[in-house]
């Protein structure tokens, strides 16, 4: 099941970002060489055309051959056949205005976040949209709540929201749509558990109406969802399952209340008390310290002890077409967002380099989203789909990244970087890249020995 979903989705990932780049190039009248799927040797392949369309032995990535491309550059990076000393002419890549080759080469990310965004918005049309099944409140950021709703942070953390504007709440979806589709104006709530209620002013405009829905967050339980390898955490034997108990002795209610804890305490050596099976057991773990930002902009040393919350339940609510199109379009913003966050806590030492994974990873992680079923499975896929566009982004040469940088170079000075210089900084691009890989495989064979 692993290797198969696995083979699935960089087969389909990379068929998606290939064809970017394919279907651009003919639109401006580039002549294609080659379509491959993979690298290395050629397993297979046929010839329709101009283009020779061939499976790869490598199934790690895969391109476009185009003619006039820097054909050093492509004979030596990207496995495609040399092309001789073929005449040059108005069909070459190198011959199309920067406009036309910019396009060329964004296709390919281009048509990974499409591809994301359709798969969601097919997810959501076919299945539904995943709420949290609850409607408790985890925690009010008092901070964050716009003018005339500052009420919600009286609410006690536990609290069950029951009732918006006459309406009665079932999940969490229906809290935030709650926030986002009550008219301007006065919102009566209700409250169980404790029982009590409140009002507060729906503000007019959509940025206010986010910044609400974002500072009040749903209940999740201080529990042990899944631990990032190699973190302090997986070194102290923490398991997913796990209830968290306490820390330092301390009770421990929510998971925001473990945060508060953990985040309190940088670089110190912790006793994190766990439920697991019925049975509470201590283990000593010594948490890691990061720079973190503040929302006035600041920074703060913080702890980590590198572990996920628990996955809740979640209820499906059907949708129309238009609803599933919004849908779609807010969750790719939101996991573009979300990656984003990822690369930069990595390079500012807010995640550990040991958080960052190989094939190892990627192919545990697609058999288990497609153990859970065909709508994780593809919602994964898009997650990774979009990863793939963000990571072909970073302006390293033989990414696409780096290309982008080529033509902004050529745009700046008016004159293209030469064919030695495009080759020169090549090998210095494989360096990175496979000094990178090499780095994420090391990490899943220390984390696989237990190390």
């Amino acid at each position: 099941m692993t290797i198969l979903a696995t083979l699935i989705v960089l087969a389909v990932l990379i068929f998606v970002h290939e064809l970017g780049h394919f279907a651009a190039a003919k639109a401006v009248g580039v002549e294609v060489q080659r379509f491959s799927i993979g690298l290395g040797p050629k397993v297979f392949g046929f010839r329709r055309g101009e283009t020779e369309y061939v499976l790869s032995a490598i199934p790690l990535g895969g391109y476009v051959k185009m003619g006039g491309m820097g054909d050093e550059v492509m004979e030596r990076i990207e496995g495609g056949a040399p092309e001789g000393d073929r005449a040059h002419g108005p069909r070459d890549f190198d011959a199309k205005p920067i406009w036309a080759r910019t396009l060329v080469i964004s296709a390919g990310v281009i048509m990974n976040m499409l591809f994301a965004f359709g798969v969601y918005t097919f997810v959501a049309a076919k299945w539904g949209l995943p709420q949290l099944d609850t409607t408790r409140i985890g925690r009010v950021e008092a901070a964050q709540l716009p003018a005339g709703t500052e009420a919600l942070a009286e609410v006690a953390a536990g609290s069950h929201m029951v009732n918006m504007g006459g309406r009665d709440v079932h999940d969490w979806g229906d809290v935030q749509e709650g926030f986002y589709a009550s008219k301007p104006g006065p919102l009566r709530i209700e409250f169980s558990n404790p029982d009590r209620a409140l009002e507060i002013r729906i503000p007019t405009d959509e940025p206010q109406r986010r910044q609400l829905v974002q500072a009040v967050r749903s209940w999740v339980d201080a529990g042990v969802g899944a631990v990032n390898p190699g973190s302090p955490a997986d070194k102290a034997g923490l398991q997913a399952g796990d209830r968290i108990v306490a820390l330092d002795g301390i009770p421990v209610r929510s998971w925001y209340d473990f945060v508060d804890l953990v985040e309190a305490r940088p670089g110190q050596r912790v006793e994190v008390t766990v439920n697991r099976e019925g049975r509470d057991l201590i283990r000593a773990v010594t948490l890691d310290a990061a720079r973190a930002q503040r929302p006035d902009g600041s920074t703060v040393e913080v702890g980590k002890i590198g572990i996920f919350p628990p996955v809740d339940r979640f209820a499906y609510r059907e949708v129309g077409l238009g609803e599933a199109v919004v849908a779609g379009a807010r969750e790719t913003v939101a996991v573009t967002g979300y990656i984003l966050g990822f690369l930069r806590d990595l390079f500012t030492g807010g995640i550990s380099p040991k958080a960052v994974g190989s094939i190892v990873t990627i192919g545990e992680a697609s058999g288990q989203a497609a153990a859970a079923g065909v709508d994780t499975f593809l919602r994964f896929m898009a997650l990774f789909s979009v990863n793939l566009a963000i990571l072909n982004l970073l302006p390293i040469p033989v990414l696409d990244g780096g290309h982008l940088v080529f033509l902004l170079i050529e745009a700046v000075r008016g004159k293209a970087v030469s064919v030695e210089q495009r080759l020169r900084w090549s090998n210095v691009g494989v360096l990175v890249v496979m000094g990178i890989m090499l780095w994420a495989l090391s990490n899943d064979i220390m984390r696989l020995l237990g190390l």
